[in-house]
């Protein structure tokens, strides 16, 4: 296994930092609309110019990829663990793997978006009431992303394990003794990290794809919080007058979800024995 950072690992490095880095020079822009600032075209003060109500597109370009990301993250998280749990147990064990297998096939022919849109309308009010609108949103939406995503992620650990349980080095573990968690952690879950790790880059672009989704529809975060999605929605009356404000959050999502792809190939193929 070698982890040398590679151009992909740099190009990630290099848009989380501009992500994170680049929004406080336009904070005050971003956050506080002024009405005599609205609609204006691209100057050096305002490189992608002002909104409707004054506010800093850049600005809030920039904060809406740190949610995104953010957001994206949680989920793919949320997402890895339960596909991963559940993928673990079903190749471990024969008694589960059937019923395990079977409720998969099930939550994979459920309609996903309607259930994710009715989800999030009857969860929505109680919990931005207990958590506060925009924190609220963010477990909810993360909570929705990884509760419908985990199947494929399931189905690939699955297999990987196995395919790790029949190999020598398993085992020869399992006739000295080794308990079956031990089993698991130590010696299956160390090498089934490439497709984890492709089961992670898919779930985060999933989970990014299901959040913008969610924000266009006006189910996402609450106004005036920017995520790509929300942008992409404010855009849609200036398609035909101004369609750079549909444009840069389409092309920043896009270039996203490319980096991580990118680095997530890179850690794959890092992971891999093979290679």
């Amino acid at each position: 296994m070698s982890l040398r950072p590679s151009r992909a690992l740099w190009a990630l490095g290099l848009m989380v930092l501009g992500l994170l880095a680049a929004p406080p020079l336009w904070a005050p822009g971003a956050t506080a609309p002024d009405l005599t600032l609205r609609n204006l075209d691209a100057s050096f003060a305002h490189p992608l110019g002002t909104d409707r109500l004054g506010r800093d597109r850049l600005a809030r370009l920039l904060l809406g990829g740190q949610i995104s990301v953010l957001t994206g993250l949680a989920g793919m998280a949320l997402t890895v663990l339960l596909g991963t749990g559940v993928g673990l147990l079903a190749g471990m064990s024969r008694r589960l793997d059937p019923w395990l297998m079977r409720l998969t096939d099930l939550c994979l022919a459920l309609p996903m978006l309607p259930m994710m849109l009715l989800v999030v309308m009857l969860f929505h009010g109680p919990l931005t009431a207990a958590l506060g609108q925009t924190v609220g949103s963010f477990v909810l939406i993360t909570t929705v992303i990884g509760l419908t995503s985990w199947m494929q992620c399931a189905r690939l650990i699955r297999a990987e394990v196995l395919r790790l349980s029949g190999m020598e080095f398993t085992r020869a573990a399992q006739a000295m003794g080794v308990p079956p968690w031990q089993v698991a952690i130590r010696h299956i879950l160390p090498n089934a990290m490439a497709p984890l790790v492709t089961s992670a880059t898919l779930a985060m672009a999933s989970a990014m794809i299901a959040e913008s989704t969610l924000s266009f529809l006006g189910l996402g975060f609450p106004p005036g919080t920017p995520s790509l999605g929300s942008l992409l929605h404010e855009a849609l009356p200036y398609l035909g007058t101004d369609p750079a404000r549909a444009l840069a959050p389409g092309a920043l999502f896009a270039l996203i979800v490319l980096i991580v792809t990118w680095a997530g190939e890179s850690l794959r193929q890092s992971y891999d024995p093979r290679q």
